[in-house]
């Protein structure tokens, strides 16, 4: 009998990923303590990112994505603003759909600039570029101008040599360094919790190139989950439910 050696669909680790966010976000909102949940929560991201990667190189249409990312960026806001600062409206922070969306708008104008003969033409998308780097950091999106960056390490890492390595090399400086807030003790060394994002990696090298669930039904829920269970947390936080 063939052994089959373990792999993931794109569906499988969208799954994850949403667990792993729901698993962080019921953290924030409804438990105290338990630390590990955050943890575990850092693994959302990076496998966010490698998707939206994936997605643009297989989507017939950009800008209908950038679209979609930019309508439930605007849906997600006031349960996001609800768990982030207890309000509908808190412009300190903005949802993970807005840094997505800039990611998108990146890798898309560095695409169409490496295939463009004229310099004015590269000039423009390298002003998109800047632009959407800016607005992830004075937009005050989440992960900020940091997210941005993790999204723009799966784009040129795709598929090149060495690609496990320089990611790895990549996402251990974004997250270990320059995104390294409060650690945790590990033994007698202390390991900044956003470093948890690394075990992302492995999860994303079993990605086995295949689409899995392909309904419609499942991509619609594939948007639909952040507002969703944002607003459900948010509803249950602010009826006084709590767990720990």
């Amino acid at each position: 009998m063939e052994k089959r050696s373990l792999s993931f669909s794109s569906s499988t680790l969208k799954m994850i990923a949403m667990l792993s966010m729901l698993i962080d976000h019921t953290w924030i909102a409804l438990i105290s303590g338990n630390i590990w949940m955050n943890c575990l929560g850092r693994l959302a991201f990076p496998i966010f990112a490698f998707e939206l990667v994936e997605g643009y190189f297989h989507t017939h249409d950009v800008k209908a994505y950038a679209k979609r990312l930019f309508l439930f960026a605007l849906i997600s806001e006031i349960p996001f603003d609800l768990i982030a600062g207890g309000t509908i409206f808190y412009p300190f922070h903005q949802n993970v759909m807005f840094t997505l969306l800039l990611g998108l708008v990146s890798i898309s104008a560095i695409d169409q600039a490496q295939t463009e003969p004229l310099a004015s033409q590269r000039m423009k998308y390298a002003c998109y570029v800047t632009l959407s780097l800016l607005i992830a950091l004075f937009g005050m999106v989440d992960y900020s101008i940091f997210g941005v960056f993790m999204i723009l390490v799966f784009y040129f890492t795709r598929q090149k040599p060495l690609s496990k390595v320089w990611q790895f090399i990549a996402m251990a400086f974004i997250n270990c360094y320059l995104l390294a807030g409060q650690a945790i003790q590990l033994g007698s060394f202390a390991f900044p919790i956003q470093g948890f994002a690394l075990l992302a990696l492995p999860l994303i090298w079993l990605y086995n190139g295949k689409q899995g669930i392909q309904s419609k039904a499942f991509r619609l829920f594939g948007y639909l989950f952040y507002p969703l269970h944002l607003g459900i947390l948010a509803m249950l936080c602010f009826a006084g439910i709590s767990i720990g």
